[in-house]
């Protein structure tokens, strides 16, 4: 699988339809969208924020993707959680013990949590529609949890591809893959050599075939089961 990351930006939906897709109303996305904010492009190669630092700001991916990390004793990275375009970040009281990266160039809109917080606060519509992220980003991040803990090798990679696939609204047939090996490692709790593996043994059963970035899905039904993938989850 080819490493060498995309260069700029993924065209994206603007950030108010991906909004009113995600469920919420043309006229509360409004005020989201006109919120005072600064479009930031994150490069991948270094940390967007680093873990510890306080945190009063809200995120919105517009193109890209990010990711959520936390590192153990030895520096070694986990990612434990990914932000697709039109998804966002909330603002945290106090220190935060993950950083933020990018996994390929984005933008992401910037807003502070003193002109967020009012706008939320004064419609409930909006705080449900916040809490229904919430608890999707909790169903995934329990998912993510069962894939490390128990299932096997190829089973984490076969789930990571369809749950992307279902993330970036691409389908069974192809997915562009946003990920570097190492980057799979640390979603997985793999090594990068073992994650080159995996792939070998998918193309060889049939279930995937690469062009480049491009991933193939030669048998979607085979590649969910492989991957126990049901994807309900994401529609918590």
């Amino acid at each position: 699988m080819a490493s060498r990351r995309s260069k700029a930006p993924a065209p994206g939906v603007p950030l108010g339809e991906t909004l009113v897709a995600a469920g919420l109303a043309p006229e509360l996305a409004e005020p989201l969208v006109a919120m005072p904010h600064k479009v930031v492009e994150v490069d991948p190669r270094r940390p967007f924020r680093e873990p510890g630092v306080p945190r009063d700001e809200v995120m919105f991916v517009r193109s890209g993707i990010l990711s959520k990390f936390k590192t153990d004793p030895a520096g070694r990275r986990q990612i434990v959680a990914l932000r697709f375009p039109g998804e966002g970040i909330l603002p945290h009281a106090g220190r935060t013990d993950y950083g933020i990266q990018a996994i390929v160039r984005s933008e992401v809109m910037i807003g502070r949590a003193e002109d967020f917080d009012p706008i939320v606060e004064a419609h409930p519509d909006m705080q449900r529609f916040f809490w229904r992220l919430i608890r999707r980003h909790e169903a995934i991040g329990y998912e993510w949890l069962v894939n490390c803990g128990r299932r096997d090798s190829i089973g984490r990679v076969a789930h990571l591809l369809c749950e992307t696939a279902a993330r970036m609204h691409v389908g069974s047939g192809r997915l562009n893959n946003p990920f570097t090996q190492q980057q799979i490692a640390d979603i997985t709790g793999q090594t990068s050599v073992n994650v080159n593996r995996v792939f070998a043994d998918l193309e060889r059963q049939g279930l995937i075939k690469r062009h480049g970035r491009e991933i193939q899905f030669k048998d979607w039904a085979e590649i969910r089961r492989v991957a126990s993938f049901q994807p309900g989850y994401l529609e918590a």
